[in-house]
């Protein structure tokens, strides 16, 4: 009995599937045996940027740092949008429509960071 080329791809898939599956099963179980075990006090502290932990476990974070990061997000999604829009602009008969639809939603955008602007988030102080 024949068996169709149509589940001939899903038996690659699946072939592929559980190589990946043993190769990271392979590459923990030999790390785990390769490893030291030889737990200390100072491998056990909470690791923060390579500084020793100093005073209380709560501290407080400037808002600020979110903002910019919040900023980030948002034109990195821009750039998501204007890079499709770039090559369908020189589609024949998408030029217009779609210079006029990215300019709005580069107003958007630029109301955005005018607010921001305006609100003082982006002066570094």
């Amino acid at each position: 009995m024949d068996v169709p080329d149509y589940f001939h791809g899903y038996s690659v898939v699946g072939l592929v599937a559980v190589v990946g599956v043993l190769f990271v099963a392979v590459a923990f179980g030999s790390g785990r045996l390769l490893r030291p075990v030889v737990p200390t006090r100072e491998k056990m502290l909470t690791y923060e940027c390579g500084v020793d932990p100093v005073g209380d476990d709560w501290a407080h974070t400037q808002v600020r740092y979110y903002v910019y990061a919040f900023l980030y997000v948002i034109f990195a999604i821009d750039s998501i949008f204007l890079f499709p829009w770039a090559t369908v602009f020189a589609a024949p008969g998408y030029g217009g429509a779609t210079l006029v639809e990215m300019f709005i939603f580069l107003g958007f955008l630029a109301v955005g960071l005018l607010y921001a602007w305006k609100k003082g988030v982006l002066t570094w102080a």
